[in-house]
């Protein structure tokens, strides 16, 4: 039997409350579970103690018996010192594509040669109202 340690959710609409269950892999996310091992309530703040609750032994028992946590239980995991830390994949989904690199390239330079043009006029005019006021 394929065991999975993941989230079954209840609560009711926009009020998600979810068990951290032991269940073959199979089986409907909120369905038939084997044993409840935690809570997690994501509505509360982070750093609340009762956001995450779990048996950690009951846990360190289903991870022996071969049972794989799935990705957000893996983290909770991880942050209780049950699992040591994973790498995981960070692609870089933030950074923009070629054709806005090149605008916003484009854009400093100008930017460059516009405050450059500012400064090169106001140094060869300071002179000019010197030789004025004498």
């Amino acid at each position: 039997m394929a065991m999975k340690i993941r989230l079954a959710r209840g609560g009711s609409k926009k009020r998600p409350f979810y068990r951290i269950v032991a269940a073959d892999s199979r089986m409907p996310r909120d369905g038939r579970y084997i044993e409840k091992l935690g809570t997690y309530n994501p509505l509360l703040p982070k750093d609340s103690e009762e956001r995450v609750k779990m048996d950690t032994a009951r846990v360190q028992h289903w991870l022996t018996q071969g049972a794989q946590p799935t990705d957000r239980v893996s983290r909770f995991l991880e942050a209780a010192s049950v699992l040591g830390k994973k790498e995981r994949n960070n692609p870089n989904k933030a950074t923009p594509g070629k054709k806005a690199q090149e605008r916003a390239r484009e854009k400093a330079a100008k930017a460059a040669e516009a405050a450059q043009a500012e400064t090169a006029p106001a140094a060869e005019e300071a002179p000019a109202e010197e030789e004025r006021a004498v």
